[in-house]
């Protein structure tokens, strides 16, 4: 048996991914930034904020003059200026004096506090009585409190948020280096695949994969690029991924998953340039007649046909290469946000494989019960009413009910 038509474990597709070269580095605007991953450090080159401010309306002060303030007892300072929004304070503030400052506002030099308005009495003659005593610091923001000159804000790898984005414009940084966004080919396969519009004949399928695998790309940020479907012609599917190799970075086929039309796929990905088979088969289920190569150093990802089987496994292992391409490290596991869940129904796997059981989430007494969904490779309503799925190890032969489970949510 050749090598590449050996089984591997699904550790050892990472140990494959992670042999794969990030793309390339480019500059955007900040305002096309979300969701990019930052290629290096963003270092702060002033300080945030740049003068000390106010964080609410009030007088500035010198907190050692509030001290023993009461109701009954209020201490009496002069008001020497009423700063305005925006403007650099006129005035310095000496023993005895204050300055109306609005919510933002900047300290001026002398005060170290601010005592809220609602704690003050105004007098004739420009006083004020301040009927509560504040501390040092107290209602305010003190200069490169938030963030100092020379700090490194955020780190290389880092995948840009709404909140990041805003901190990186507090700071005037209006461009930022990301790492390209990978572009993906999908291409269907089989000469029983018709496009969504046709209805289609006896035997004959809509192609499913090409929205579903396009979709999940996508939730990556990742640019997807579908081409036409490709009967099951060897000529017509190497001219198909000839082009998929000029166009994108990765390159993810689908169908043909039975025993014939896999030694003819796999041949055709061997006879293209600079062609490598590292992977024919991977010890999971769904989803064990997956193909992962490469043509010109750019991954081939060979997919089952079936859909379901197609869907996990690019959630499985294509998205989490997409996000290492994009500057994130790989992780090991499935994309997705998880949750802790009960088992409700006791699942079965085989020794030797590690197993993907869909399920449906409820809500019982406080706590998350997944109900399991089984259900052929060929049924996409398995995924469509399941929220998630939990993983059974592989060698585990199974897990049962009442146990927790951590659920990969789709």
């Amino acid at each position: 048996m050749p090598e590449f038509l050996k089984v591997a474990a699904p550790q050892q597709i990472f140990d494959i991914l992670s042999g794969f070269s990030r793309l390339a580095v480019e500059q955007v605007d900040l305002e096309h930034s979300l969701g990019r991953v930052l290629s290096l450090d963003v270092i702060s080159k002033e300080d945030l904020p740049a003068w000390a401010r106010s964080t609410m309306d009030g007088y500035a002060v010198r907190a050692k003059d509030t001290f023993g303030a009461s109701d009954a007892v209020p201490a009496l300072l002069e008001v020497v200026e009423q700063i305005a929004m925006g403007a650099i304070p006129k005035k310095s503030i000496s023993p005895g004096q204050a300055a109306e400052i609005p919510t933002g506002g900047f300290l001026p030099e002398g005060a170290d506090a601010v005592v809220m308005v609602e704690y003050t009495n105004p007098l004739p003659g420009g006083e004020i009585e301040v009927t509560k005593p504040v501390t040092k610091g107290e209602n305010v923001l003190d200069r490169a409190c938030d963030i100092a000159a020379g700090e490194k804000v955020l780190l290389a790898g880092k995948r840009l948020r709404p909140q990041d984005i805003g901190m990186l414009a507090g700071l005037g940084i209006t461009k930022v280096d990301v790492y390209k966004k990978p572009k993906v080919a999908i291409i269907s396969t089989g000469d029983e695949i018709v496009p969504v519009k046709q209805t289609p004949s006896l035997g004959q399928i809509r192609d499913i994969n090409s929205y579903a695998i396009r979709a999940l790309v996508e939730t990556v940020s990742a640019l997807a690029i579908t081409l036409d479907i490709v009967r099951d012609e060897p000529a017509l599917l190497r001219a198909a991924l000839k082009n998929a190799a000029e166009v994108a970075d990765v390159i993810v086929v689908s169908g043909g998953s039975s025993i014939g039309k896999r030694d003819y796929i796999v041949e055709v990905v061997s006879n293209l340039p600079e062609a490598k088979i590292y992977v024919h088969g991977i010890a999971i289920s769904p989803g064990k007649p997956t193909l992962l190569a490469q043509t010109q150093g750019k991954p081939v990802f060979g997919l089952p046909g079936h859909p379901v089987s197609a869907t996990i496994v690019a959630q499985v292992f294509l998205l989490p290469f997409l996000r290492y391409l994009e500057g994130e490290e790989l992780k090991r596991e499935p994309t997705g946000q998880r949750v802790s869940a009960v088992l409700a129904t006791s699942a079965h796997s085989s020794h030797g494989r590690e197993e993907y059981i869909r399920v449906k989430l409820e809500k019982e007494q406080g706590r998350l019960v997944a109900y399991p969904i089984f259900g052929k490779s060929g049924m996409m309503s398995t995924l469509a009413k399941a929220d998630g799925f939990f993983i059974i190890p592989i060698h585990t032969e199974g897990i049962a009910a009442g146990e927790a489970v951590e659920v990969y949510l789709f």
